[in-house]
């Protein structure tokens, strides 16, 4: 079996407790390659919906994964795991709408720009 790359089975825990895109991975996947799966299976029916990859932060061991990195660069471990399933955590934060950054805006009070002059 020279050539097969490690697998991992990994599942993805979403804010409300619930497991989604439970699969088996290679070690040479992306992170962003688990976003944009995550996001294309996204179950119906929850409150907070990813709109784009941009919109979802995997979290391992504590640490917010990169999209840029792989599964082996983002040190998961592969190989026998008690229980045989890697979980991460999904954190969605959606772009901030215009709406809500209109209203900031109205709430703070305007700044008076301070200015010197040395003469």
């Amino acid at each position: 079996m020279a050539g097969e790359e490690e697998r991992v089975e990994l599942k993805f825990r979403v804010y409300d407790g619930t497991d989604i895109g439970h699969n088996n991975y290679v070690a040479s996947t992306t992170i962003a390659t688990l976003k944009e799966r995550l996001v294309a299976e996204w179950p119906q029916g929850k409150t907070v919906i990813p709109k784009s990859v941009n919109d979802v932060k995997l979290i391992y061991a504590g640490k917010v994964l990169e999209n840029n990195k792989t599964l082996a660069e983002s040190r998961i471990i592969f190989g026998d795991q008690p229980g045989g399933v890697i979980t991460m955590h999904v954190v969605v934060q959606p772009s901030i709408s215009k709406k809500k950054t209109d209203k900031n805006e109205e709430e703070m009070p305007k700044m008076n720009a301070c200015t010197c002059t040395i003469l």
